[in-house]
């Protein structure tokens, strides 16, 4: 089936085009949110071709086609099917509206479903800009130890490094830019509290202030960075209640001067000299926690944190918790020129590809086809990082391996932990994260760890899954 029927398909079995109100993707999976669900036929679209899993929340439905393939199908659904874009003004209530609606709202879920809002869309250009960095620092590497050598070589470092630094370097602006969308302010202007964030001149109103610390700078109370993403988003939203209050009240003739100007200025002042500070110290007191548990000089400490949050990251997937940790890895990158948290992450999908081929033998003895074809199907997508398949169509219905592949996963995040893996982004996870490791030996002990993980996933999922449970 071709993209285009699939597109079509689609969108008949979700009610057509007048049913849908919103259409948009992240890297996996095509998202939707449609006036009646009754009229979606959420079984049929189970069952077409190319597509690997449903998830339903209220009137919300995530459609798993894969990576690749779900911008094209997207795209085609907008720009040739006509299903409304999903315009980030109205992203945010929108969603909200939706939790309301679920059978079981959660505070929490609703938060994390507004930072998945803001960084979904940005994470193709945070993959690309790790890849660019990641190659460029190997590159860089083998250059000083004359394994290569030329200008080729030298100019090819460069540009791999300018491309990394375009994004990374201004991961702030890009973030405000995107809350701005979400919380209905001026994208511009969240751009602008992003670059106020990064600004040198935060160092100098630091210092008249009298909370730049000139030893030690990067333990001042404000400076340069500090406060990271989870201040500019703070930021930013301060930003769009202050903006909204204003342009309610300037008259039309006089909105286009006085609004931006007045607005900017309030959320300015208040973002240096409140928000910064308090995010930073609340940055400083998480990288502070993770250092202790994650970065720590005992082994058997890294080794435990390691293996527990390998095995917990799937039941986070789950309940949506994953994408609060968005904002954790962001500060990481900032303040420890690194993510450790995302390596060891990885870790649960490869336990799930281990569960999922003792599953596989399991059901070839007992005769299961169906389970096979389900199997063969989701695997390769399980190998490239794309979990949804085998957890909703494998693991978590039969209950147990969801278990098994958990633990199997925790023994990949205890070799990770143990070896300090570092990523320069994060992305999708599996063998396609390879080259998002920091350094040859980085991108290395990532294979071991994915090895490990795919070895424990399946040894445990064979010695505690009987042929019974695939009844």
């Amino acid at each position: 089936m071709s993209n285009l029927d699939l597109a079509k398909v689609l969108v008949e079995l979700l009610g057509g085009k007048n049913n849908v109100t919103k259409t948009a993707n992240c890297m996996t999976r095509l998202r939707v949110t449609c006036r009646d669900s009754a009229l979606v036929n959420t079984e049929e679209i189970k069952k077409t071709e190319g597509v690997l899993g449903l998830v339903v929340e209220g009137n919300n439905f995530q459609i798993v086609l894969g990576p690749g393939k779900v911008k094209k199908v997207t795209d085609i659904c907008i720009e040739e099917l006509g299903l409304p874009r999903n315009i980030g003004d109205s992203g945010w209530e929108a969603n909200k509206e939706q939790i309301k609606n679920a059978q079981k709202p959660s505070k929490i879920k609703d938060f994390m479903k507004l930072i998945s809002e803001i960084f979904v869309p940005i994470i193709p250009a945070i993959i690309a800009a790790g890849l660019f960095n990641g190659f460029g620092s190997l590159l860089s590497q083998l250059i000083a130890d004359s394994v290569v050598s030329g200008n080729f070589f030298v100019m090819l470092q460069l540009i791999l490094s300018l491309l990394g630094s375009a994004f990374l370097g201004y991961f702030a602006i890009y973030t405000g830019i995107r809350a701005a969308e979400v919380f209905g302010a001026t994208p511009a202007f969240g751009g602008i509290i992003g670059g106020v964030s990064i600004g040198s001149n935060i160092v100098e109103i630091s210092k008249m202030i009298g909370l730049y610390n000139e030893a030690v700078p990067l333990e001042s109370v404000l400076t340069t960075g500090k406060g990271g993403i989870i201040g500019v988003i703070l930021g930013v939203w301060i930003l769009s209640v202050v903006e909204k209050n204003i342009r309610k009240r300037v008259p039309d003739v006089l909105d286009l001067i006085v609004t931006p100007f007045t607005s900017l200025l309030i959320s300015g002042i208040i973002f240096i000299f409140i928000i910064m500070p308090i995010a930073g110290f609340a940055s400083d007191g998480l990288v502070s926690v993770l250092t202790l548990i994650i970065n720590s000089a005992n082994p058997v400490i890294r080794i435990i944190s390691g293996f527990l949050l390998a095995a917990l990251f799937l039941p986070m997937v789950l309940l949506g918790l994953h994408h609060g940790l968005i904002p954790i890895y962001a500060v990481q990158l900032e303040q420890m020129g690194g993510v450790s948290l995302f390596p060891v992450l990885s870790m649960g999908g490869a336990g799930q590809v281990g569960a999922a081929i003792a599953i596989y033998f399991l059901a070839k003895k007992a005769g299961n086809n169906r389970m096979k074809a389900v199997i063969a199907g989701a695997l390769p997508a399980g190998f490239l990082g794309v979990g949804e398949p085998l957890i909703y169509g494998v693991t978590l219905p039969m209950g147990k391996p969801f278990i098994t592949a958990g633990i199997g996963a925790g023994f990949g995040g205890a070799y990770i932990m143990l070896t300090q893996v570092m990523a320069n982004a994060w992305g999708p996870s599996g063998l396609v994260a390879i080259p998002l490791m920091q350094g040859a030996s980085g991108m290395m002990n990532f294979l071991i760890g994915l090895i490990i993980a795919y070895i424990g996933g399946f040894v445990v999922t064979k010695l505690l899954i009987k042929d019974s449970d695939l009844a």
